[in-house]
């Protein structure tokens, strides 16, 4: 069993016991929060329908919060003199996917 869940303006494709890292979700490491579901996948039955993914739970556990890459940001302009140099690093949360509750 897998589900589509939306993730920090992205959707995660996660399974039970899944390491998935995304966008800083607030909490301490070792809390519990759930994920809303888009799609559900169980036995090879799809479940799309809005009513029932109301009901499906998928709780993941905060393991830690760390920072992404670093990306560098440069601006130059030919033959003027302009030159802009910017970095930026994402805040980024690891999870583990502890729990798919499909209700029924």
């Amino acid at each position: 069993m897998y589900a589509i869940v939306k993730a920090g303006g992205r959707q995660e494709k996660v399974a039970v016991g899944d390491l998935v890292v995304l966008d800083r979700v607030p909490g301490a490491p070792g809390t519990s929060f759930q994920l809303p579901a888009v799609l559900l996948v169980e036995d090879g039955k799809v479940t799309s329908d809005v009513a029932a993914l109301a009901k499906v739970k998928v709780t993941a556990e905060i393991i830690d919060h760390r920072r992404g890459e670093k990306i560098d940001i440069l601006k130059y302009k030919n033959k003027t003199g302009y030159r802009r140099r910017q970095g930026h690093r994402s805040e980024l949360t690891a999870v583990k996917v502890t729990d798919i509750a499909a209700g029924k």
